[in-house]
């Protein structure tokens, strides 16, 4: 246990933003089972709404530190090849 009182207060601001970011990464995760949903669904029109609904929140989750810029990349990437077959 921290004795020194920066140590306490980097692990009090720690645990702050570990539930901050587990809360953006939780609705980034509930956006991305959307359009899982919809491509296993073999709905196009509804995956592409969701997809075009996830690419702001993944956006955001890079700004924020949250996920990396190749990882969001990727992740829209993938989808749009998903969603592209699904013609």
């Amino acid at each position: 246990m921290a004795n020194i009182a920066s140590a306490k207060k980097r692990i009090r601001s720690t645990n702050r933003k570990t539930i901050v970011n587990k809360n953006r990464i939780s609705k980034i995760r509930t956006f991305e089972k959307k359009v899982e949903e919809a491509i296993t669904e073999g709905n196009h029109e509804l995956a592409m709404s969701a997809l075009k609904a996830v690419q702001p929140e993944l956006m955001a989750g890079v700004n924020k530190g949250v996920i990396h810029k190749s990882t969001m990349s990727r992740k829209i990437s993938r989808y749009n090849s998903r969603i592209k077959h699904l013609k």
